[in-house]
């Protein structure tokens, strides 16, 4: 294996990760609905534990 042939596979590999990243973005995207925002669901961050607080 010489350098134009390790080149090539590097080039590959992050073109090939960078494209599943892509894909993955926007089918999470479109499964959300479009806008995070407005949509009555909370964020990942914003979990039951939230709720203990307020019902006391």
């Amino acid at each position: 294996m010489n350098q134009s042939d390790l080149l090539f596979l590097v080039l590959f590999v992050i073109l090939l990760s960078s494209l599943t990243v892509f894909i993955v973005q926007f089918i999470r995207s479109r499964r959300r609905g479009g806008g995070a925002d407005g949509d009555g669901r909370a964020g990942w961050w914003e979990g039951p534990w939230d709720d203990d607080d307020r019902k006391r």
